[in-house]
């Protein structure tokens, strides 16, 4: 697959990541966290906060450009 057209795949799914994760973690905490501690959500919010990085993460490796990684070595 070209690298051209790996980024702009990637990129398309980087802003749908990012798009559709919150309303997911909106939905998740609505239902999830009436009547917990303060304790709960902070942990919940820390937990839901960090979760979509390495989904896009992977992204980004999987877009990155390998053959140049592989010259440089």
């Amino acid at each position: 697959m070209p690298a051209s057209l790996r980024k702009l795949i990637g990129a398309i799914l980087l802003v749908i990541l990012v798009m559709a994760y919150p309303l997911l973690a909106i939905t998740a905490a609505a239902a999830i966290l009436p009547g917990s501690s303060g304790l709960g959500q902070l942990v919940f919010y820390l937990v839901a906060g960090l979760v979509w990085v390495p989904p896009a993460g992977l992204i980004i490796w999987w877009m990155s450009d390998r053959t140049a990684r592989t010259v440089a070595r």
